[in-house]
C-alpha cells in the first residue's frame, strides 16, 4: 500500500513539474550559474588541484578542518575593515541583502542549508569578502579613496608581526591565498567586493575592483594597466580574460587535404622540419601566429603554481556554458608539440618558456598531463594553425632546406667546411674547363681548311 502510494505521490509531483519545464525558465536557471563543483570525473585526474589548501572563500568548503585555522583571520580582518570605513556593520548586511538571492544562484547546487539560513549566508559574503579586500590590499599597496568620510584608506593598521598582514605573512602566507583564490570551487561573486567597497564610500567599484585583484593576481603590471570594462563574473573569471586580453586572429576556413598526414609533430621535429620558434610580441594566449615558416608563442613562465590554475581555468571553461574554449586549446596545443625534456629545452632557449620549476622532464611532463580526456572544438584558431604548420612540414623544398641548415649552418665550422668544399669543387671544375678549353681550341682552328682563290 505504501508503494502504491509513493508511486502515486510521484505522478502528481510529474506531473506539476510539466509546466516548469519550459526554455524560459531553463534558460535562466543556467545563466545564473557561474561558480560549479567540480565532477568526479575531471576531479580524480588531480583532486588537490581544486581543493583549498588554506582558506575557504564562499559556501563550499566553509567550516571544513583543514581551513578552520583563518576564520580568526577573517573576522580580524572584518574589524579593521568596519574600523577604518567607519561605516556601521548594519549598512553593509543591508547592501548584500539586497543582492542575496543573485549571490546564491551564482553557485551550483548550493547546499539547502545556505538557503534555508539566509543570515548566516550574508554573514559568510561579507566576512571572506572584507577578508579578500584586506589581503589585496595590504599586497598590494592599493587604497580606496572613501568619498563619504573624505579619507584613503591603506590597510595599513596591523601590527608588524600580524601573522597574515604582516611582511613576514605576505612573503610566507599570501601566496598560498594567492593560490587557493583560482581555485574554481573557492570563488566569490566580484559582486560581494562591489557591495562592500560601494557601501564604503567608493566611487567607480567596477574599475577599482578589476585593478585591484589583477594586481594580486597578475605578474604582469600592462595586464593591470590595460582598461577592463564590466565586473566580471569573480576573480578566476577576471584573471582568466587577463591572460586572453588581446585582438584574436579571424584565420580563413581550412579544408584538411585527404591525403595529407594530421599528425602533430613536436617542437624538435618541427624545427628540424624547418619551423623557427619567437616569441610573441604580447603575452596573450590569442598571440599566437605562423607565418613564413615562423612559429610565434606567447612568453609562460611555468612554476608551482601552473598546473593548479590551467586545471581550475580548464574547468571552468568545461563547467560554464559560454565561457569559451581558448585556454584548454593552448594547453592542449602546448601539449602537441611538447613531447620530452628536448622540445622544453628548446622552446626554453627560443625565450618561450621560462621554467622556474628547474627540470624540463618536469615541465614536459605537466603539460602532458594538462590535457588528459580534453575535448576540444572543431575549427578552432589553434587547430587552424597547427594544419598550416604541417602543411608547410610536408613541402620538400622546406626540408630539403630544413636539412641544409640544419646540417651545414649549425656552427661557423660546418659553414666553413661547406664553404671549402664548395669552394675546392668551383676551383676543379675551373681547372677542368681551362685544361680542356684550349685543346677545343686548337682542333678547331686545325680542322678548319684555307679558301680556294677565286679563278682570274
Amino acid at each position: 500500500m505504501s508503494n502504491l502510494l509513493r508511486e502515486k505521490s510521484w505522478i502528481k509531483e510529474v506531473r506539476n513539474s510539466l509546466n516548469i519545464v519550459t526554455p524560459t525558465t531553463e534558460l535562466q536557471k543556467w545563466n545564473k550559474n557561474s561558480i560549479y563543483r567540480v565532477p568526479a570525473c575531471i576531479k580524480d585526474l588531480n583532486s588537490k588541484a581544486y581543493k583549498p589548501q588554506l582558506v575557504s572563500f564562499g559556501p563550499f568548503h566553509h567550516g571544513e578542518h583543514q581551513l578552520m585555522s583563518m576564520e580568526e583571520h577573517k573576522h580580524r580582518a572584518l574589524l579593521h575593515f568596519l574600523k577604518r570605513t567607519k561605516q556601521p556593520v548594519e549598512h553593509f548586511v543591508a547592501a548584500v541583502e539586497e543582492v542575496v538571492v543573485e549571490l546564491q544562484e551564482s553557485y551550483q547546487n548550493l547546499d539547502e542549508r545556505w538557503i534555508k539560513d539566509r543570515d548566516g549566508f550574508v554573514q559568510l559574503m561579507i566576512v571572506d569578502g572584507c577578508f579578500m579586500l584586506e589581503v589585496m590590499c595590504k599586497s598590494t599597496n592599493i587604497s580606496f579613496h572613501f568619498e563619504t568620510t573624505g579619507h584613503r584608506s591603506s590597510a595599513d593598521d596591523y601590527v608588524y608581526n600580524d601573522p597574515i598582514f604582516s611582511a613576514h605573512g605576505m612573503l610566507y602566507t599570501v601566496p598560498y591565498i594567492k593560490r587557493d583564490m583560482l581555485m574554481i570551487e573557492n570563488q566569490l561573486p566580484l559582486l560581494v567586493l562591489e557591495r562592500l567597497i560601494a557601501t564604503a564610500g567608493v566611487k567607480k567599484t567596477d574599475e577599482n575592483i578589476n585593478r585591484l585583484v589583477l594586481k594580486f593576481l597578475s605578474p604582469n603590471p600592462n595586464l593591470v594597466a590595460r582598461p577592463f570594462v564590466g565586473l566580471s563574473l569573480h576573480p578566476l573569471d577576471l584573471f582568466r580574460k587577463t591572460l586572453l586580453l588581446g585582438p584574436q586572429d579571424n584565420l580563413p576556413d581550412y579544408k584538411p587535404d585527404p591525403n595529407s598526414s594530421e599528425i602533430i609533430r613536436s617542437a624538435t621535429e618541427l624545427y628540424e622540419a624547418g619551423i623557427r620558434f619567437k616569441h610573441s610580441r604580447t603575452t596573450s594566449l590569442h598571440d599566437i601566429h605562423f607565418k613564413h615558416g615562423v612559429l610565434r608563442l606567447p612568453v609562460i613562465v611555468v612554476d608551482d603554481l601552473t598546473e593548479y590554475m590551467f586545471l581550475n581555468l580548464m574547468a571552468f571553461e568545461r563547467l560554464h556554458v559560454g565561457a569559451g574554449n581558448d585556454v584548454t586549446s593552448y594547453v592542449f596545443f602546448m601539449d602537441n608539440i611538447i613531447d620530452s625534456a628536448k622540445d622544453v629545452s628548446l622552446l626554453t632557449t627560443k625565450g618561450i618558456i621560462q621554467n622556474a620549476m628547474g627540470s624540463d622532464k618536469a615541465v614536459a611532463k605537466l603539460f602532458n598531463t594538462l590535457s588528459k580526456d580534453v575535448v576540444l572544438e572543431p575549427q578552432s584558431n589553434l587547430d587552424k594553425v597547427q594544419r598550416m604548420v604541417n602543411v608547410y612540414c610536408q613541402k620538400p623544398w622546406n626540408m630539403w632546406r630544413a636539412n641544409l641548415l640544419h646540417t651545414y649552418f649549425r656552427s661557423p665550422w660546418a659553414f666553413l667546411s661547406l664553404a671549402a668544399a664548395i669552394f675546392l669543387i668551383v676551383m676543379t671544375v675551373m681547372q677542368t674547363v681551362f685544361t680542356v678549353l684550349p685543346y677545343y681550341q686548337g682542333s678547331s682552328s686545325a680542322s678548319a681548311s684555307p679558301a680556294a682563290p677565286s679563278p682570274k
